[in-house]
C-alpha cells in the first residue's frame, strides 16, 4: 500500500482515501456481502456432488470475464443475475481471467461477496493471442481477455453443453433462465440479438471490401451485425466445428492485411452473421455506455427490457463517481456492491 501524503485538511484526507479505495489493484478495494438467494419452490433440485453440479444440464452456466479494471461491473453484473432469478441455487458461474493477474484474489473477493456462488474460475493464457492482436481504434479493446471467449469452448470442462455469455459492463432485470434457454434450432452455434438496421459494412475496412474473395464471405447470408456481449453458445457444435479456429483464420489474415478496425468483434462477424438464432432486443439494451460529453446520453431502445447493457466508452460506475452521470446510469447504482470510506468504518 503507498505511504500516505501529508494531509493539510480533512478533505485532502478523504479524497487519498476515495482514490486509493477506487483503485482496482488497491488492497483497499473492498465490497459488500451481497444477501443469500434461494430458490423458490418449484425449482428443480440438482444433486449437490461438485461433479453434478458442474456438469448438470438442469443448471444454468453463465460465463463472463473477471479482470481488476472491470471488477466492479462484474461484481452488480453478478448480483443482479442473482436477484432476478427463480433459481438462484442453479446457476453456475465460469470467469475467465487472466492467468498473469492474481487469480487468488479476484477468487477470494467473489467468494467474499456471495459465499453462497456456485463458481470456477479459469485462467486465460494471454500467449494464445498474443501475437494475433492487432491494433483497434479503441486501447481498451486490445486487452487479451477481450478474445477469452474465443476459447471458451477448451477452457470450460467438456460436460458442459450450454453456456450464456455475459459482458461485465450489463444488469439484468430478468430470469437469466428465460434467455439460457433460447432454442438454438437445428445447426446454430450461438444465439444474440440482431442488429438488422446496423451498417454492417462499417465495421471493415475498403481493403476487405475490395477484394472480391474476401467481400463475397457474406454473400446470401443475410449477415447483421450482433453484438457478441450477450450470447447463447451451444459448446458441443462450437467443438464439432472447431469454430475457435475459423476465428482465429480471420484474425491471422488481419495481421497480414487489416480488414477491419474494432477488435475482438469483427471475426465473430465473419465466422457467424447470418447464421446465428435470434433472440429478442430485450436481451441487449446495448450501447448504454455511450459518452455523456456535452450531455449526450444515450436512451433506451423502444420495447420491453431485461437486460441493460453499457457497451461503449462510458461506464456507469466511473461517471456516478465523477458525478457526471447519465440517467440511466440510476438503475445500474442498486447493484453496486463497492464500499465506501464510510462503510468501511463502521
Amino acid at each position: 500500500m503507498p505511504r500516505p501524503p501529508p494531509f493539510s485538511d480533512h478533505h485532502s484526507l478523504f479524497l487519498f482515501l476515495l482514490l486509493l479505495l477506487l483503485s482496482p489493484t488497491s488492497s483497499a478495494f473492498k465490497f459488500k456481502e451481497a444477501p443469500e438467494f434461494y430458490n423458490s419452490p418449484n425449482c428443480i433440485s440438482i444433486p449437490s456432488s461438485p461433479d453434478h453440479l458442474l456438469c448438470s444440464d438442469q443448471a444454468v452456466h453463465v460465463a463472463m470475464t473477471l479482470d481488476a479494471a472491470y471488477l466492479r461491473g462484474s461484481m452488480a453484473a453478478i448480483l443482479s443475475v442473482l436477484q432476478h432469478s427463480s433459481c438462484p441455487q442453479n446457476i453456475i458461474f465460469h470467469f475467465l481471467s487472466s492467468a498473469s493477474t492474481d487469480t487468488h484474489s479476484l477468487r477470494f473477493t467473489i467468494a467474499n461477496s456471495f459465499p453462497y456462488l456456485k463458481f470456477h474460475v479459469y485462467p486465460f493464457d494471454a500467449a494464445a493471442v498474443a501475437g494475433l492482436i492487432s491494433t483497434s481504434i479503441r486501447s481498451a479493446l486490445d486487452s487479451p481477455l477481450n478474445y477469452a471467449r474465443n476459447y471458451l469452448a477448451s477452457l470450460i470442462p467438456h460436460c458442459v453443453k450450454r453456456v450464456v455469455y455475459l459482458d461485465s459492463d450489463l444488469i439484468l432485470v430478468d430470469d437469466i433462465a428465460k434467455l439460457a434457454a433460447t432454442p438454438l434450432g437445428e445447426t446454430a452455434v450461438l444465439a444474440a440479438p440482431e442488429y438488422c438496421n446496423a451498417n454492417l459494412t462499417s465495421y471493415f475496412t475498403p481493403t476487405f471490401w475490395s477484394n472480391p474473395s474476401l467481400s463475397l464471405t457474406f454473400a446470401g447470408r443475410n449477415a447483421c451485425y450482433f453484438n457478441t456481449g450477450v450470447m447463447v453458445i451451444d459448446l458441443q457444435r462450437w467443438r464439432a466445428g472447431d469454430y475457435t479456429a475459423k476465428i482465429i483464420e480471420w484474425m491471422e489474415l488481419q495481421k497480414r492485411m487489416r480488414i477491419y478496425e474494432l477488435g475482438s468483434l469483427p471475426p465473430f462477424l465473419l465466422v457467424f452473421a447470418g447464421y446465428i438464432a435470434p433472440v429478442d432486443h430485450r436481451w441487449n439494451q446495448h450501447g448504454l455506455g455511450g459518452d455523456n460529453f456535452r450531455g449526450l446520453c444515450r436512451n433506451l431502445h423502444p420495447g420491453p427490457v431485461s437486460l441493460l447493457h453499457w457497451s461503449g466508452k462510458g461506464k456507469p460506475w466511473v461517471r456516478l463517481d465523477s458525478n457526471r452521470p447519465c440517467p440511466l446510469d440510476a438503475l445500474w447504482a442498486p447493484y453496486d456492491l463497492l464500499q465506501t470510506p464510510f462503510a468501511l468504518e463502521s
